[in-house]
Formats: C-alpha cells, structure tokens, sequence
C-alpha cells in the first residue's frame, strides 16, 4: 500500500512539474502576441500622459492602465505555469457618463502633424481608443485557440474589459467633441431599423432524401 501511495505521489508531482507545458504550440504564439500587445499599450499610456492636458484624460489613463498592468500580471503567471493564478481576473468600472452628443460640426480638415506640440488630448485620445481596441481584438482571436483551459479563461475574460475601456475613451472624445457621431434621417432611419424581421417557426433539419439517389454506380 505504501509502495502504491509513493507511486501515485510520484505521477502527480510529475504532473504538477509538467503543468506548465500544458500549451500547444500555435497557442504560446498567441498568448506571445497578446502578452506583447498589453506591454505596448502600458509603455504607449505612460508615453502619453507627459503630453495630455486635460485631468480628466488623465484620470481615465490612469484608471486603465493600473487595470491592465493588474491583468498583464495575471496572464503572465498563468501562462508561465500552466494553473490558476493567485488573483482572479477583475471587472474594468468606467466613470463616464453614458449620453451621447448626435449630429456633425463643421471642423477642421484632420491632416498629419508636423511637430510633436500639434499632438493634443484629441490625438492623443484617439491613440489610446485605438490600442485598447486592437488589445480586444487580438484577445478575442486568440482565446477560442487556445487548449489550456486557465489561459483561455483568463483571455476571455478581458474581452469585456477592453471593450468597456474602449467605450470609455469613445465617450470621452464624443463628449469634448473628437468623435462626432452622425444620425441618418427619421425616414432612413426607420427603413434600416424595417430591414430584419424576426424567424418564424422551426428550421428544417432533415434533407429530404432523393429515391433515384444511391441506384447504380457513382461516376
């Protein structure tokens, strides 16, 4: 019995010390890419706060990246060991109000700046929604490829995060005006709102079966 008890032990801590391989190959390429895309983000946000004027930019930078750092932690331990990490991943709380402003402005034409002193809190805005945007991206690709099951669980649970950062910085420039958002007109609009309809009753799952099928040979 003790002899069963010592092999047993034996099998479970080469399991425990094989863990961390549990990953297949175009997965650590994946969690590579995602791993990389976080530490881009975090290194572009602390680029950019020296630059942004506004406090409440500030604010929102702030909040994001201190959140993101707190989840490029978590994924970083959980892949590098294969298990549970000692943090459960978190939920992003945004502060923006949710009302939007409709309707286009006459504004200057967008054009490439030529000095560094051009890139103010609308460009720098815009940057950031767009990496956080790539960020749920490149999660969203790489989470359903991925075998281990904490790994993939982690990624997936960011997804709504990124997305809820996105959608705070999309407020806040809607709300300063960088991001206008057009309406069509109430006529226009009713006919796209008209162009689905609902399914109605059960789908057909069995193809009917064709008598002259399977009489004499396949050529």
């Amino acid at each position: 019995m003790d002899q069963q008890n010592q092999q047993k032990m034996q099998i479970n801590q080469g399991n425990e010390a094989l863990q961390h391989l549990n990953h297949g190959g175009h997965e650590v390429f994946d969690m590579h890419e995602v791993l990389s895309g976080m530490v881009g983000i975090l290194d572009q946000y602390l680029m950019f706060r020296q630059q942004i004027q506004d406090p409440e930019l500030i604010g929102i930078l702030d909040r994001q990246r201190q959140f993101i750092m707190s989840q490029y932690n978590i994924t970083t331990e959980c892949f590098r060991t294969g298990r549970k990490p000692s943090q459960e991943t978190a939920t992003y709380m945004m502060k923006e109000d949710r009302e939007f402003v409709y309707g286009l402005k006459q504004a200057q034409p967008k054009k490439p700046n030529q000095a560094v002193t051009g890139i103010d809190d609308a460009c720098i805005s815009s940057y950031m929604l767009s990496l956080i945007k790539t960020g749920a991206s490149s999660l969203a690709m790489a989470a359903p490829e991925v075998t281990n099951p904490v790994c993939r669980r982690v990624l997936a649970d960011q997804i709504p995060n990124y997305i809820e950062m996105a959608y705070e910085v999309f407020l806040y420039q809607n709300k300063r005006g960088y991001y206008q958002v057009p309406q069509l007109s109430s006529r226009d609009m009713e006919i796209m709102l008209s162009a689905f309809a609902p399914a109605v009753g059960q789908p057909q799952t069995q193809i009917p079966i064709n008598k002259g099928m399977g009489q004499g040979p396949i050529h």
